[in-house]
């Protein structure tokens, strides 16, 4: 991969991570099977969001979403559980994020180890472009809106679930990370527990950091078909800028790029960085208070981590509960291992669980 001032805007997604392959569908290790470990069920639904539709990238409205059911689910028809929701990263989708974190091994696993029994809900925001940023554009759709409104409100109608915040949790790993921080911050009022797993793309960009040769080829993209055919870094630029950046105004692609004619954009920077939580993480502060518990890690190997420790300074400085840890990995090595050891405990530990009938 190439490195950051040459992929312009690659910038935080993965660049600052390391090597990461042009399909990112990575190998992770696998925690050892846990002995008695009860089976769950998937669901492979789909859940239609209004927020998305008319989106002028032509994202379809009606988005995969894999439920994850607990082992006395079917057997308790009258128990009601917690949820959580768990983000994907930039350029996979949620069949391709379950085989990173080996679900459903490691959600058994989680539950066999102690942790309560919940639901766990994934959904697929992958676009054209491989990845929505879990923000709001006219371009992409709504995703921000998708995942706090459309999709909460789906589960709770056909699911034995928990209908209040106290009882929602919500995690994403690298662009899912950056979309638990930016989704997290705006709805303390839909989710309770929050845990962000080695966020990109925290920090605004720096001017030098784009380069006008690597935009000019981007200037030259003439149709959506023709971008599918871009190296990775190109298209996370164009998924950037299709997040952040929209402008129905400009066709094909209905975005801004950060460099025009070899110069730098600062509008359109100034666009980017008004995007980066760690830009606007002081005006939600009286959010951020009102979860039950926060949770940060990232790898001691992971460029990201410099800006998820930025993330834990500033919650520390306005003395918001919230844990952090630098573990040994890459950015991606020990997710599974993460999410059945740490994330489901967590959330078992600190979502509201009724009582059981």
């Amino acid at each position: 991969m190439k490195a950051v001032h040459a992929m312009g805007v690659a910038f935080a997604l993965f660049a600052l991570a390391g090597a990461i392959p042009a399909t990112a569908q990575v190998a992770t290790s696998v925690p050892d099977p846990v002995m008695g470990a009860k089976p769950v069920t998937i669901e492979r639904i789909k859940v239609h969001s209004p927020a998305i539709e008319g989106n002028l990238e032509g994202e379809s409205a009606d988005r995969d979403v894999l439920v994850v059911l607990p082992p006395s689910y079917a057997k308790s028809p009258h128990r009601r559980y917690p949820v959580v929701y768990a983000l994907h990263g930039y350029s996979i989708g949620a069949e391709q994020w379950i085989r990173e974190i080996h679900v459903p091994q490691t959600i058994e696993g989680a539950f066999a180890n102690g942790a309560k029994e919940m639901i766990v809900v994934l959904p697929d925001s992958k676009t054209i472009h491989n990845g929505s940023m879990y923000s709001s554009s006219a371009t992409t759709g709504d995703f921000e809106t998708f995942v706090s409104r459309d999709l909460v409100a789906y589960i709770d109608a056909h699911y034995r679930s928990i209908a209040d915040r106290k009882s929602r949790g919500l995690v994403g790993h690298s662009m899912g990370g950056y979309g638990a921080s930016r989704i997290g911050m705006k709805h303390a009022d839909v989710f309770g527990a929050l845990y962000i797993m080695s966020p990109c793309c925290l920090s605004p960009r720096e001017p030098g950091q784009f380069d006008a040769k690597a935009g000019a080829e981007l200037e030259g993209v003439k149709s959506l078909d023709e971008a599918t055919k871009l190296s990775w870094g190109q298209r996370a630029q164009l998924a950037t800028a299709a997040a952040w950046s929209p402008d129905p105004l400009n066709p094909p692609l209905y975005l801004d790029l950060p460099t025009r004619n070899g110069a730098v954009q600062p509008d359109v920077l100034a666009k980017w960085a008004a995007n980066a939580p760690l830009a606007f993480v002081d005006q939600y502060i009286g959010n951020l208070r009102r979860y039950r518990a926060i949770s940060i890690d990232v790898g001691d190997q992971d460029g990201l981590r410099f800006d998820a420790k930025k993330l834990h300074e500033v919650l520390d400085t306005y003395r918001i509960a919230n844990s952090f840890e630098i573990y040994s990995g890459t950015h991606t090595s020990a997710v599974a291992t993460r999410f059945q050891n740490y994330v489901m405990p967590f959330f078992s530990q600190n979502l509201v669980f009724g009582a059981h009938r």
